[in-house]
């Protein structure tokens, strides 16, 4: 049987496509590597309780706002959203906490309570974050502002340091950002959509990914887990056929990749000339290394906000659960902190690392809930390490490719190949996270539909 689109990998970028084209009328197979689907989406269980590995927030969520649009269209809207606090991100410095406020007139408020001095620059700020949310994929504004410095940009517009460290906090986490080579275009796309809304799930992320897989299904789609493909055919610049390492072989019109980027080039033995040498040079971002703590019953309640506590250089975001027994007290919270993958294999020096960092990220994090470790039953730890072995991800990279505003050209990819049918997704391209990549996979796929 020949589909119209085969699209490989099953992470939220994959899983929207499949959904936006058999909307449309067209015959999709999704093949995804893995016994899960969802890539950084997927949730894992223990006991009777699920951790989320990618999902924890997301942002612009609210009628006529960012992503309600997007999220209407993929049917998502029903699941069970739960607002955050007017103040949703807590950042800790210097023993001061300072709050990003969603709407973004509280968003200059609340920060220029603290640093009166910059309420101008704020402003300035402000304007150009709801213009982004407004026009999330301008082509205008990615010409402007991928060509420029974030750190330059906040540095021309606030005087104060620790208020420029405030502002880049929750990117720093959400994004895995290099302020020396962040473009503003990044910068904004990382902040605008939260502080529009900011919104938690009363669930894991699976639920995400199950609302999406049981829709294409519902829709004619095919999804076959356990199908790793190793080798994409190219007869005359198109892609023919998709070969799975089992040996079995499916064919289609059009392709799209979810997978990296630099991943989807190990699957083309065609020569791809400057293309596939431009992708295989590519930095990408650190991963993130994740303390998944559960609490004894009754010992912390909900907060429902993040925190950030940052010293040393080092950031931590610590996530909570939304309470699913009807109680106000927390079961699950995460500690998530960037982290290049400086590990590559496993091993016992591997597991003295885990546990070492481990240990490291619950005593600071006491600092913002105490006596943390003494509330805690079990813990459970993933690395960049864990990411590459369940996503096949390139050094275990949370957000794909590193952007750089010194060359936006080379590090901002389009959904096009130099294969005519051959088309990227996922958060590689130009933008990232959960809302990026939804607004990535409309992108991809009004290529293929206008075509």
């Amino acid at each position: 049987m020949k589909y119209d689109a085969i699209i490989i990998g099953s992470g939220l970028g994959g899983l929207a496509c499949a959904h936006i084209l058999a909307r449309h009328g067209m015959r999709v197979l999704v093949l995804e590597q893995g016994a899960q689907a969802g890539g950084c989406m997927q949730s894992y269980r223990r006991g009777n309780l699920d951790f989320d590995t990618g999902f924890h927030y997301v942002g612009g969520l609210g009628e006529n706002e960012s992503l309600y649009e997007a999220f209407r269209e993929l049917n998502l809207l029903h699941l069970p959203w739960y607002k955050m606090d007017e103040r949703f991100d807590r950042i800790s410095i210097d023993n001061k906490t300072h709050c990003f406020a969603q709407g973004f007139e509280n968003f200059v408020t609340t920060l220029g309570e603290d640093f009166p001095e910059e309420r101008a620059g704020l402003e300035k700020l402000a304007e150009l974050l709801q213009s982004s949310s407004a026009n999330l994929v301008s082509h205008d504004a990615f010409e402007r502002q991928s060509k420029i410095s974030a750190l330059q940009y906040l540095n021309s517009i606030i005087n104060n340091p620790i208020l420029i460290d405030v502002l880049c906090t929750p990117a720093s986490v959400k994004g895995e950002i290099f302020k020396a080579s962040l473009p503003l275009f990044t910068f904004l796309h990382e902040n605008s959509g939260c502080i529009e809304s900011a919104w938690r799930l009363r669930g894991s992320g699976n639920m995400i990914v199950h609302s999406l897989m049981n829709d294409i299904l519902r829709m004619d789609g095919e999804i076959i887990l356990k199908a790793r493909v190793t080798e994409l055919t190219v007869i005359d610049r198109r892609i023919t056929k998709a070969i799975c390492e089992d040996g079995r072989t499916y064919e289609a019109d059009t392709f799209i990749s979810d997978a990296h980027p630099a991943s989807t080039m190990d699957m083309i033995r065609s020569n791809l000339g400057i293309y596939r040498k431009r992708l295989s040079s590519l930095n990408n971002t650190n991963g993130i290394f994740t303390v998944s703590l559960v609490l004894k019953p009754c010992a912390l309640r909900y907060f429902n906000w993040n925190y950030y506590l940052v010293e040393e250089n080092k950031t931590i975001m610590i996530s909570c659960r939304v309470p699913e027994d009807g109680t106000d007290y927390v079961t699950q919270i995460d500690l998530l902190m960037p982290i290049p993958n400086n590990i590559n294999n496993w091993s016992q020096e591997y597991d003295v690392f885990k546990n070492t960092l481990a240990d490291q990220c619950i005593t600071a994090s006491e600092r913002l809930i105490p006596h943390l470790s003494k509330m805690v039953t079990k813990r459970y730890v993933s690395t960049p390490l864990t990411y590459n072995r369940f996503t096949l991800t390139p050094d275990g990279s949370a957000f794909g490719i590193r952007k750089d505003y010194h060359n936006p050209m080379m590090t901002f990819l389009s959904p096009r190949t130099p294969l005519q049918n051959l088309f990227l997704t996922g958060q590689s391209l130009m933008l990232h996270g959960v809302h990026g990549v939804t607004m990535t996979a409309f992108e991809t796929c009004r290529n293929i539909i206008n075509k």
